[in-house]
């Protein structure tokens, strides 16, 4: 695969960024794209492993050396087909992803790895410009009608996968617009939302319907849908946000990340209507917790015009290179900085925030915290302890809590008569996706809690297949590492 002697003659490259002054002024994607040449020589990098254990490190099977080697040998379209018989949406995860793939690269055991999604969108872009990336409608229709409900990643891709199996899929969507939290929640900055319109333009093309401003479960019931369809994907996200449930909590300036950058992409979308505004203009902001939200938190509230912002997290820092009980090829708890760490945040670890201050209208103007220390010992949980003496009260006006979800909301599952998890996640069992419910199906975060994109394509592509199955007896559609359908 590649160029034999690739991974030695040329190094890890990846795309560089617009100056931190130019990008904070606006919401589009900031990244420089490598010139072709550069591409193809970090196709040539990808070595011709024995074992290519890449594979394992993507939730999808991505068939990884084979669209690096078409790269490298300039067979782009050969390249796109490659990429989509396992993904649905590489334009997504080439932005989005965390790239797990990379961290199991071979080459990274001493090197630094194939830059893999930087080539997954680079391979993706090009296909589109090309116009290699067309509607395909199924040939003939079997008669079956399914209602998955939710636009995001998993919904989108259980609908087309269905779609082309024959079936009539109809997506709901409680948003104004298709596509989860990639339209509501994801920056701008990181994904202009014409890369979701692009998409779901071939995806109406094929066929699918979408109904969007309906909330299943209060506008439609689940009696409505088990009428009205032979079988129901319920593909909505983790949505319930955690709390930090603390003195002073319901202060206002106390805000979920969540509400914050979700009404920040209706904003950037011309959307009037917002309800009570959150912008971080002209204040000091604290984001609590240290993951992509809380990136996006940071990178959002920049280009408000924050006078400072500052991230907390309760864990250690992490280490620049792997921790040695996190050996190749599984996914390292390191230290990871963001281009909007860049833009300016300070960071602080081992710190947690005790209590919030208020004044006396009720607004937000600091907070207090302390240090802290993760005591492990052998054969027990690590536990938390607060270090004596290292309380400190900060300046804020702004808090973003970037603490994940806790699960899905109960509404619709209490009205399937669903069985949920102690996590509220809908019960579903990984081998078919079946609920205990006959005909319902779950998949992506709703089933497996907060997880990745590529879990979520992953999910849906999965639970397509054994609803195809479920209705039909018996699927043509592919299952994971399955390339037998190079279809665009």
């Amino acid at each position: 695969m590649g160029k034999i002697t690739g991974f030695l003659e040329f190094d890890r490259k990846v795309e560089a960024y617009k100056p931190v002054g130019e990008r904070v002024q606006n919401y589009k994607e900031f990244t420089v794209p490598l010139a072709e040449k550069d591409l193809k020589d970090q196709g040539a990098r990808c070595m011709d492993c024995g074992i290519p254990f890449c594979h394992s490190g993507c939730p999808l099977g991505n068939l990884i050396p084979d669209f690096n080697d078409a790269v490298y040998r300039g067979k782009w379209e050969n390249a796109s087909e490659i990429l989509h018989s396992t993904n649905n949406f590489p334009e997504f995860t080439g932005r989005l992803c965390p790239a797990p793939c990379e961290e199991a690269c071979v080459l990274g055991i001493n090197e630094d790895p194939v830059s893999i999604e930087n080539i997954e969108k680079n391979i993706v872009e090009t296909a589109f410009e090309k116009g290699w990336i067309t509607a395909q409608p199924p040939l003939t229709r079997t008669g079956k009608t399914i209602a998955v409900v939710g636009s995001g990643p998993a919904g989108l891709a259980a609908a087309q996968q269905l779609n082309r199996a024959g079936h009539s899929v109809t997506v709901f969507e409680r948003d104004e617009k298709p596509g989860g939290l990639l339209r509501y929640g994801i920056p701008d900055f990181k994904m202009e939302k014409q890369i979701i319109d692009r998409r779901l333009a071939v995806l109406e093309e094929e066929g699918i319907t979408f109904e969007c401003g309906v909330h299943i479960g209060v506008d439609k019931t689940a009696e409505d849908l088990k009428t009205a369809f032979d079988t129901v994907v319920l593909t909505g996200g983790a949505t319930v946000k955690r709390n930090l449930p603390i003195e002073g909590s319901d202060l206002k300036g106390v805000v979920q990340a969540m509400d914050f950058l979700g009404q920040n992409n209706k904003r950037v979308d011309g959307i009037q209507e917002l309800g009570e505004e959150l912008k971080a203009t002209d204040k000091n902001v604290v984001v609590i917790g240290g993951g992509d939200t809380g990136s996006d938190c940071i990178g959002t509230s920049f280009r408000h015009g924050a006078i400072s912002v500052s991230n907390f997290e309760i864990m250690p820092m992490g280490t620049a290179d792997r921790p040695e009980d996190q050996p190749w090829p599984f996914w390292p708890m390191r230290l990871r900085t963001s281009s909007s760490h860049k833009e300016g945040a300070e960071r602080f670890f081992s710190i947690s925030t005790k209590r919030f201050v208020g004044d006396a209208k009720g607004n937000l103007k600091g907070l207090i915290t302390a240090e802290v220390e993760w005591i492990k010992t052998p054969g027990q949980r690590p536990q938390l302890k607060e270090v004596p003496g290292t309380e400190k009260e900060w300046k804020c006006e702004l808090v973003l809590l970037a603490l994940g979800f806790t699960g899905s909301e109960t509404t619709l599952a209490e009205q399937f008569g669903i069985q949920m998890d102690q996590r509220t996640n809908i019960k579903a069992s990984e081998e078919d996706y079946k609920t205990n419910v006959p005909g319902v199906f779950a998949a992506g975060d709703q089933r497996r809690g907060q997880s990745l994109i590529v879990w979520a394509i992953s999910e849906g592509r999965e639970a397509a297949y054994h609803v195809d199955t479920f209705l039909m007896g018996s699927s043509d559609l592919p299952v994971k590492g399955d390339g037998d359908l190079p279809r665009v």
